[in-house]
């Protein structure tokens, strides 16, 4: 997983003013998935790379750092 995708995603949830927990369970995750994908601690699967794309109206290249805008 590209260097980006933990700084996209977390600019993207404090953009939203959203918590870590509050972003994981909206999408479907365990609790603390994106604690753990901000940290470079684990990586997404697809379906969770998929579930973040959509719950932030961004592409799952974006997301990983292979488009740029958002």
């Amino acid at each position: 997983m590209p260097e980006d995708f933990p700084t996209r995603l977390c600019g993207l949830r404090e953009k939203q003013g959203k918590s870590r927990r509050v972003v994981s369970e909206l999408c479907g995750l365990h609790p603390e998935a994106v604690r753990r994908y901000e940290r470079g601690e684990s990586q997404p699967t697809l379906e969770s790379l998929a579930a973040l794309a959509d719950y932030f109206h961004v592409s799952v290249d974006y997301l990983i750092g292979r488009a740029a805008g958002g």
